[in-house]
């Protein structure tokens, strides 16, 4: 089957439906066939999987999922690319387009229709601008998918995977690793879209774990606790977690920080997120 990520092929398409890039739904198409077997070799999928892709485009990858899954749903929200979709994939039976916006569909009512409740793994490459709703909604809805390999932006995939103590680590770095194993497959430069964006990419791959990385009484609680050590970097634990939104009483909060073992001048950053769940849950008791 020919390839539709070739540049020339590409261009050819875009040309004859007369398509237009949308600055604001972030599209830009992958032209290296490399990169896209790359992904979806990191993927791990085989003729067992059931994959679902968001963001196809005009099928470059969708085509590379194909030949190597047993069904693959690719939600597009731009309905400009749906004609162009049943044509690029037309020759592929084991691959249905929808025209969704993927925030806003029920994803386990879609696995139970389309994959007969078999959790699914998710492929995409990911528009930079709702990467983190996107995988968010995976992982805090409880999708029942076993990984995501996603292409994103490379300062979001080193947030991602970042480690206490440096710079990248964040919110961010604890909510994907409550729920995930991250690891960073490949670096994707700007050369191998079209159009060329201005950041470099990073092909990531989010194993699901089987339960959180800790036990937390609330995640409420966790995730709040969480955003507010990390909502006033520069200040020290005792005083960004009694001046955030928890509004925690400062005394109180001495005495929670002494009884889990953590230095009340240390800042969020260094924190594990062991840590951050031994803290919650003794909060927990109390509040």
């Amino acid at each position: 089957m020919d390839r539709i990520s070739s540049p020339k092929k590409t261009k050819d398409i875009v040309q004859k439906y007369g398509f237009k890039f949308s600055k604001s739904l972030g599209q830009n198409f992958l032209i290296d066939q490399n990169i896209l077997d790359n992904i979806v070799d990191g993927a791990n999928i085989s003729k067992d999987d059931y994959v679902i892709e968001v963001g196809p485009g005009i099928g470059s990858l969708t085509q590379n999922i194909a030949e190597k899954s047993k069904s693959v749903v690719a939600i597009e929200i731009d309905k400009t690319l749906i004609p162009i979709l049943n044509d690029t994939l037309k020759d592929y039976s084991n691959v249905e387009v929808i025209n969704e916006d993927v925030l806003k569909l029920d994803l386990h009512k879609l696995i139970n229709e389309k994959f007969k409740g078999n959790r699914a793994k998710v492929i995409a490459n990911l528009p930079y601008y709702v990467t983190t709703s996107i995988i968010m909604k995976f992982l805090e809805e409880r999708v029942p998918v076993q990984s995501l390999t996603i292409m994103i932006q490379k300062e979001v995939a080193d947030r991602m995977q970042a480690k206490p103590g440096t710079k990248d680590y964040g919110a961010l770095s604890i909510a994907v690793q409550y729920y995930c194993n991250p690891k960073i497959l490949l670096k994707v430069p700007p050369s191998v879209f079209i159009p060329q964006p201005k950041v470099e990419s990073t092909v990531i791959k989010l194993d699901i774990l089987e339960r959180p990385k800790v036990y937390v009484e609330s995640e409420d609680l966790f995730f709040a606790l969480v955003k507010d050590a990390f909502g006033k970097r520069r200040k020290t634990l005792l005083n960004a977690l009694s001046t955030g939104d928890l509004k925690l009483n400062k005394d109180l909060l001495k005495d929670v920080l002494l009884s889990s073992g953590i230095d009340e001048n240390r800042r969020g950053e260094t924190l594990t997120i062991e840590e951050y769940g031994l803290l919650a849950n003794n909060l927990a008791k109390i509040l």
